[in-house]
């Protein structure tokens, strides 16, 4: 008989304990893994038409996932993941992702329009891509070594008016060239 209670006490306490452990809230690491299969572990995107979120504001992870999730900003596939996430666990994401440690990529650049994006960056950009853009101004985000073909894709939309231009930056964009542009992107993409 007293191995019957305590075999029942025993399965109770493990049910118990495993009810517990269901309950937990997921931990920032945890709901960042699932970013991992596009942005890479840790934030460091292996794939040239994905973001490195390694490095990010916190701000500009929550503004950007929020966008995603009310529509504001297009989305193929982020939109529908974005609206999967509480604003908690959005912020938490953010926060995750902006202590890891710049993604660094190799890739095949101009050197030319490295140098001239170099001349142009502090002047139209500076203010809010900071230190040659391994920081972002609040919500702006991080551009250094970010892939070229991310940044010519997101370009593109600004230009073509699919993604809305924040004004600063349409201040600045505006009387600059398709060359000067491509120039900026070589040097985001350079910076290490």
């Amino acid at each position: 008989m007293t191995m019957k209670w305590s075999g029942w006490a025993l399965a109770t306490g493990v049910l118990a304990v495993s009810a517990m452990a269901q309950a937990a809230p997921p931990t920032a690491a945890m709901l960042s893994n699932a970013c991992a299969g596009c942005h890479g572990t840790h934030g460091g995107s292996a794939g040239p038409s994905m973001p490195s979120l390694a490095g990010q504001s916190d701000k500009a992870i929550v503004d950007a996932m929020k966008k995603f999730k009310s529509g504001a900003r297009p989305a193929t596939v982020m939109g529908r993941l974005a609206k999967g996430y509480s604003d908690a666990e959005i912020a938490a994401m953010g926060e995750f992702f902006s202590k890891q440690k710049l993604h660094a990529t190799n890739q095949t650049l101009d050197k030319a329009k490295i140098a001239k994006g170099a001349s142009l960056q502090e002047a139209n950009c500076g203010r809010c891509h900071l230190e040659d853009g391994k920081e972002g101004k609040d919500d702006t985000p991080a551009m250094a070594s970010q892939w070229l073909p991310y940044m010519q894709i997101q370009m593109a939309d600004y230009l073509s008016g699919k993604r809305k231009m924040p004004e600063q930056m349409q201040e600045k964009v505006k009387p600059m060239s398709k060359a000067d542009l491509e120039a900026l992107l070589h040097f985001y993409a350079s910076v290490k």
